[in-house]
């Protein structure tokens, strides 16, 4: 008897009338999304249940997705945001000590309608050419496709993200020795950033991201964190609004993804959405202090435009190696540093874990 079940099928629809027939696994149904893709090799359970990927249909272009298994510690938040899955080859019988079930089951616990068996690699390169692109998984036979339907299809846009995805109520943690105490914003904030504050002695309030300067003031914390998250950045008028007055406690703020983004919108810089974004572990960014180049983990399709922060205000202090776009801020007018990638992830051993060893110092410095 056969260990692999025999698999129904499932299509990919672009909006440009490109169609991808593969086969299903996880959820059945159809969906809609922006495709896009990231290659990362391994952390495929981190990608399904980091927030910033909602509105998305995340291609992995690692061909080989699953041989390790998932498990609930590996989670990034509460569940998986993601609109829909597509990968090369998913193994179906994971091998791994750690390992609690496969991604298919995974898919279809929280209804993820996935799409394996398809050219993932022709796939990347129609959205490195011509930009990331909405796109339709369904299991229903396409076969009369309409111009109606890839009018929907195309017009699809993320919407609402954060607000879709913070949570409305504050909770606190840590590991019972504390020396400061964070506020952390939640924007779609992965675990990780929690851990790594109160790994190094925070007590971490996770507080909604529609929280005001005042009721940031009655908490009092040490430091203020702002944390990635999904979706346009320029759409969160009312939180930039928020950050502007926040800023003016004097309290140590580091951003991290969205978070860094907002900042810089709140202290009259601009972002620009990238062709295809950065969206992997394997990111260089250059440290324009000390002309180091890290490997880094990124998520993201929108970028600050470093040219638009005024010299009185900040400067750029990270560059992508790649493309040369804005990958971190360090504030001089207000006491505040951002950076693009996430250095809770690791993209190498430690390399910018430093980035919260600074962020304790500043607390420390201001506590005195």
């Amino acid at each position: 008897m056969s260990l692999f079940r025999q698999a129904d099928k499932a299509w990919l629809i672009l909006a440009d009338g490109t169609v991808f027939e593969g086969k299903s696994f996880g959820a059945k149904g159809s969906i809609t999304g922006e495709v896009v893709f990231t290659t990362g090799v391994t952390g495929y359970q981190e990608t399904l249940t980091d927030p910033s990927y909602f509105g998305q249909i995340v291609v992995q272009t690692f061909p080989l997705i699953g041989n390790y298994g998932v498990n609930m510690q590996d989670n990034e938040s509460t569940r998986s945001y993601v609109s829909g899955y597509i990968v090369r080859e998913w193994c179906e019988v994971p091998s791994n000590f750690r390992s609690e079930g496969d991604v298919g089951g995974f898919l279809k616990d929280q209804n993820i309608i996935g799409l394996y068996d398809i050219d993932t690699r022709r796939l990347t390169r129609i959205i490195r050419e011509t930009g990331v692109m909405n796109g339709m998984i369904t299991t229903e036979d396409p076969s009369g496709i309409t111009a109606g339907l890839l009018t929907q299809i195309r017009d699809y846009a993320v919407k609402n993200a954060v607000r879709s995805v913070t949570d409305t109520s504050t909770h606190t943690y840590s590991d019972g020795d504390t020396a400061f105490r964070v506020a952390l914003f939640d924007f779609g904030y992965k675990r990780n950033i929690r851990q790594e504050l109160v790994r190094r002695g925070c007590e971490v309030t996770v507080v909604p991201a529609y929280t005001t300067a005042e009721e940031i003031k009655q908490l009092s914390p040490d430091g203020i964190m702002l944390s990635n998250g999904p979706g346009d950045p320029a759409e969160n008028t009312e939180i930039i609004s928020n950050i502007r007055e926040i800023q003016k406690l004097g309290i140590p703020i580091f951003g991290i993804c969205l978070g860094h983004q907002l900042m810089a919108l709140a202290n009259g810089a601009a972002t620009e959405k990238l062709k295809y974004g950065h969206r992997g572990a394997n990111q260089p960014v250059i440290d324009l202090d000390s002309g180091l180049t890290y490997v880094t983990s990124q998520n993201h399709g929108y970028a600050v435009i470093g040219d638009t922060i005024s010299p009185e205000i900040g400067r750029v202090s990270h560059i992508n190696a790649n493309d040369k776009t804005c990958e971190g801020i360090r504030y001089t007018a207000v006491n505040a540093f951002t950076v693009q990638f996430h250095p809770e992830a690791h993209g190498g051993p430690l390399d910018t874990a430093y980035l919260f060893d600074e962020f304790i110092e500043r607390m420390r410095k201001e506590a005195e």
